[in-house]
């Protein structure tokens, strides 16, 4: 009787997924397997987070219980768990999605070590449409332009979706403290979501997304995270639409940033492209714009949204970071870092590369690009609903004032800050600081 184990990270789905689809053809038995890894500690995340992913872990148990199996669940080191339940069950072969963190391929390559005689198969056709290494520039190992990319990137074929298998058999094992929660993560309501964004939305995408208050994008980032759902099959089913293309765009942006990843791991938490910056060590400036308490109405909502909901509009998150790292000129790294705790859709490679585009320090070509809040706010919360929705405080100000309520006598502020920044020179202290 032959095992094989599929052990999922960050593809927790059962539909399109090459890595399960595989590991359950030409054999008896299939291990589904999820390791919670010991050191990425559970104080490092918001609670919001931590339930999303709960939430996504029993709703693929149940969508392998429909196909016969369970999910099995260890607790520690990937690696050692993973040898263990090999051991276990006598498999003979390991499948596992290729990913592309420095933090993913050294556990590709200690696993690859430690289990000897059994077969590691690495399924890089997981996470994204294309995947990182098909596409390569003839004088250099990556795509640093996304115009070119993306030009390829069209062109090239994509695969066929992966149906989900039709029958899971489970050897003997020990199944493991599998969560019960309930909930907006998983793949089922990804997959709802998906549904009905693609049937009635995405052809106003390219006209909506910008605009702060309605919130017309498809909030799918936190289940492609984690797999919930696939990138390809949301871009085969996207349509021909203007706004279907805008959206599918998007998706070609995320793998982008994959290749990018892949070829240069310390873009992580390094500058891709080192522009001279002496960023400036201010922490209260930093935990105000943290807490949104920055006096600037539209930062702040961004801000509080995060907090709120563990998301952020798009153009929120353009508008705060600019503001983080070229009105405050603060290290990009600490607001990643920020990001990266609170956002359900926190991954490395787009929180960190979308980072570094903003602060100038990643392939935009345009390093000096400075958004200012007060002409943003003007022109993607005209009439202040977004603020006014995020900042309590100002619910009762009007349009006209609402972007900029230090116009307004202390006792109509209700207690919100006076702006920590005088906005009129946040662009001359960004130059200066490097040295223009």
């Amino acid at each position: 009787m032959s095992t094989t184990i599929a052990v999922f990270t960050r593809d927790l789905r059962i539909h399109d997924n090459p890595m399960l689809a595989a590991a359950s053809r030409d054999t008896d038995h299939v291990v589904p397997l999820f390791v919670r890894d010991h050191r990425i500690g559970a104080s490092r995340f918001a609670a919001g987070r931590l339930r999303f992913l709960d939430e996504s872990l029993a709703d693929l148990d149940t969508s392998l219980r429909a196909k016969g199996g369970r999910l099995v669940l260890r607790e520690g080191s990937p690696v050692e768990e993973i040898c263990r339940v090999a051991t276990a069950t006598d498999a003979t072969r390991v499948h596992i999605a290729g990913d592309v963190s420095a933090f993913a391929k050294a556990r590709e390559a200690e696993l690859a070590g430690a289990l000897g005689r059994r077969e590691l198969v690495v399924h890089h056709d997981v996470h994204t449409v294309v995947p990182p290494g098909a596409l390569r520039p003839q004088s250099r190992d990556h795509f640093a332009v996304f115009s070119a990319y993306h030009r390829r990137w069209s062109d090239h074929g994509w695969r066929g979706l992966q149906p989900a298998p039709e029958r899971i058999t489970l050897p003997k094992i020990q199944l493991g403290d599998v969560p019960k929660a309930k909930g907006h993560g998983g793949e089922t309501a990804g997959r709802c979501r998906a549904d009905a964004w693609l049937h009635a939305d995405v052809q106003h995408y390219v006209d909506q997304h910008d605009v702060l208050a309605a919130d017309r994008t498809s909030r799918l980032s936190p289940y492609l995270h984690l797999g919930c759902v696939s990138a390809l099959e949301l871009a085969r089913r996207a349509g021909k639409s203007a706004g279907a293309e805008a959206f599918v765009r998007q998706l070609a942006w995320r793998d982008f940033h994959h290749q990018v990843l892949a070829a240069r791991p310390d873009a992580a938490h390094r500058d891709y492209r080192h522009r001279g910056d002496r960023w400036r060590d201010d922490k209260n400036a930093l935990q105000a714009w943290q807490e949104g308490r920055t006096g600037i109405p539209i930062v702040d909502a961004g801000m509080r949204q995060l907090r709120a909901e563990g998301w952020m509009h798009n153009r929120a998150r353009l508008i705060t970071g600019s503001f983080l790292t070229k009105t405050l000129y603060l290290d990009w790294r600490a607001g990643a870092e920020h990001f990266f705790t609170w956002l359900l859709d926190g991954d490395v490679v787009n929180n960190c590369l979308n980072w570094q585009w903003v602060a100038g320090t990643g392939t935009d070509s345009r390093p000096n690009r400075v958004l200012n809040p007060l002409l943003q706010a003007e022109r993607y919360d005209p009439d202040g609903e977004y603020v006014r929705r995020y900042v309590p405080e100002l619910s009762h100000v009007d349009d006209k004032q609402v972007h900029r309520p230090w116009r307004l006598p202390a006792a109509e502020r209700r207690g919100y800050p006076a702006p920590i920044v005088d906005l009129a020179d946040g662009r001359a202290r960004f130059l200066a600081a490097r040295g223009k």
